[in-house]
């Protein structure tokens, strides 16, 4: 059993990996700058500013997770706030998982990534701010931290959270596409594989994505 920090833990992406983590016996901690509307059992919550709650709860974790958006009073606020997150981790010996976007991927080998392309102009500021904190990660994450940065498909969301199949593929920076040319992947089967790679560490220090 470990101890796992999520921080964003009452979130779309979060609230997944802290369901799935717990149904596991793993001593969850969720961190959130708001109270969970469903919480859930076993779990302790910790409410409050990433700069308030990070000091307090990362030194005795195993695993952190950073799934936190761009949004709301977090834009422009995410790369910093993961510099002192990873910071802390690298401090207490604790692996970093950090969740990206699916624009922070290439669509091949040697081209650029998504982000470098053509955005919509509405989620283009998430975008690059999802990138700048892989960006952080590559070239400038403690040496001895032992980080992991995950893309999740293209069709991934709470706009289409899917079912739980049990399944999912694991490739690395260039996207996963299936034979009708689609990229998804479901609320369920993205936390599925992130507690899997948590529990059978395989990546380190480099950037993968999750698709069926």
């Amino acid at each position: 059993m470990s101890t796992i920090v999520v921080f964003g833990g009452t979130g779309y992406t979060g609230g997944n990996i802290v369901r799935e983590a717990a149904s596991r016996d793993h001593q969850v901690i969720a961190v959130s700058r708001s109270e969970p509307q469903e919480p859930v059992p076993g779990v302790r919550y910790e409410v409050g500013t990433v700069e308030d709650v990070a000091p307090r709860v990362v030194p005795g974790a195993d695993v952190v997770v950073a799934a936190l958006s761009p949004r709301g009073d977090m834009a422009g606020r995410l790369v910093d706030a993961y510099d002192e997150v990873a910071r802390l981790s690298a401090t207490a010996g604790a692996r970093y998982v950090q969740i990206g976007g699916f624009s922070s991927l290439r669509p091949a080998p040697d081209q650029p990534r998504f982000v470098e392309g053509e955005i919509p102009e509405p989620y283009r500021a998430e975008a690059l701010e999802g990138e700048a904190t892989r960006v952080l990660l590559a070239e400038r994450a403690p040496d001895e931290l032992d980080w992991v940065f995950v893309s999740p498909a293209g069709g991934y969301g709470s706009f289409a959270p899917g079912e739980r199949t049990g399944a999912y593929r694991v490739g690395g920076e260039i996207a996963l596409f299936d034979a009708d040319g689609e990229s998804n992947i479901s609320g369920a089967d993205f936390a599925l594989a992130i507690v899997d790679e948590i529990e059978q560490p395989t990546h380190h220090r480099e950037h993968i994505g999750i698709a069926y």
